[in-house]
């Protein structure tokens, strides 16, 4: 029963395209971009733009959170439905 409900769910196709594109990203380029914003964050901090700071620094969580979504869809997307016969 479980392998009939996941069989009838289906991505959408604007799903699919997203999930398609973003597969061809490698997943620690979200990490290595997260990383950055803390840096730059850190750096803007240190120089007394507080507010730049924090805008910055903010986007490290979504960047990690956009890695999380990257590696799912790898592991568990639409792509390895495909795949199976």
């Amino acid at each position: 029963m479980e392998d009939t409900l996941v069989k009838s769910k289906k991505e959408g196709r604007v799903a699919k395209a997203i999930e398609s594109q973003t597969a061809k990203l490698p997943s620690d380029l979200f990490l290595w971009t997260a990383l950055t914003a803390m840096g730059v964050g850190l750096t803007l901090k240190i120089l007394g733009r507080r507010h730049d700071a924090l805008f910055v620094g903010q986007w490290a969580a979504p960047f990690l959170i956009l890695g999380l979504y990257n590696k799912l869809v790898k592991v568990e997307g639409h792509d390895k439905q495909d795949r199976q016969p």
